[in-house]
């Protein structure tokens, strides 16, 4: 019998390809990997034993895989959590497509290399004192819920007040600087952190923190090493480690974070 591929089939394909490449984005590297892949091949087995009509164990497989879906999200509930957040950030408040600019007539200000200048600054600085710091520049996405945990502040950004908020004896020095719109939001917030097994075991929860930012948010992210003085910048859950101040000022202006 002939197979006729029509442009629903063509699209049907392309949108199971693309749904299991984000889960794929979403969970690589972490524990909940191996768990995914344990039921695909029981999902695939499954299908198996349902074309050789083996009856009692597709009977018994059909069982477990009807209420699989409930114990995914049990499992799961973190990354689903992850997933919704990458849809909500990435795509909901994207560039071309966003809610709160839809029903706002105010358009935000935007940062400027004069803000990339004293980031840069102050990182400079901190690295040789080996200050620990961790700064969120955020893009597209919105970081509003990532400043729930912390202090509002909605200040120009300025190398001096940033090294100030990391310095170690101020109340503010834990957590991290939000700087949305080209300014800085909130300080003292809590990141959420990053699954993957397979980091290095040097990396402290600083850049641990990091990562996570950027696994659930499009925001560039800067660390600060207090151990080595390194500074370090974390994007898409990739870090480039070690880089000097220059390299970060290209980065900042490069990447379009402004």
């Amino acid at each position: 019998m002939p197979f006729h591929i029509t442009i629903l089939d063509i699209i049907d394909i392309f949108l199971v390809a693309t749904i299991l490449f984000q889960i794929y984005r979403i969970i690589r590297g972490t524990a909940a990997f191996s768990i995914f892949i344990a039921i695909f091949f029981i999902y695939l087995f499954w299908l198996l034993v349902k074309a050789l009509n083996m009856e009692l164990i597709s009977a018994l497989l059909g069982q477990v895989i009807g209420v699989g879906v409930l114990a995914l999200i049990i499992v799961f509930q973190q990354e689903v959590r992850r997933f919704l957040l990458v849809i909500g950030n990435r795509y909901i408040t994207g560039h071309r497509f966003s809610v709160r600019r839809f029903f706002s007539s105010v358009r935000d200000d935007v940062g400027s290399p004069k803000e990339a200048e004293e980031i840069v600054r102050a990182c400079e600085v901190m690295s040789l004192k080996k200050t620990g710091a961790l700064i969120v520049i955020g893009r597209r996405s919105s970081l509003d819920l990532f400043s729930e945990g912390g202090e509002i502040i909605k200040a120009q950004i300025s190398a001096e007040l940033l090294e100030t908020i990391f310095f170690k004896n101020t109340p503010l020095h834990d957590g991290a600087v939000l700087i949305e719109g080209g300014k800085i939001l909130a300080a003292r917030c809590p990141l959420p952190i990053t699954e993957q097994v397979t980091i290095p075991t040097h990396y402290g929860m600083r850049h641990r923190a990091a990562i996570g930012m950027s696994e659930h948010t499009d925001a560039l992210v800067v660390v600060v090493s207090e151990e080595s003085g390194y500074i370090s910048v974390v994007d898409g859950g990739v870090i480039r480690e070690n880089i000097t101040p220059n390299e970060l000022r290209n980065i900042l202006l490069m990447e379009k974070v402004w």
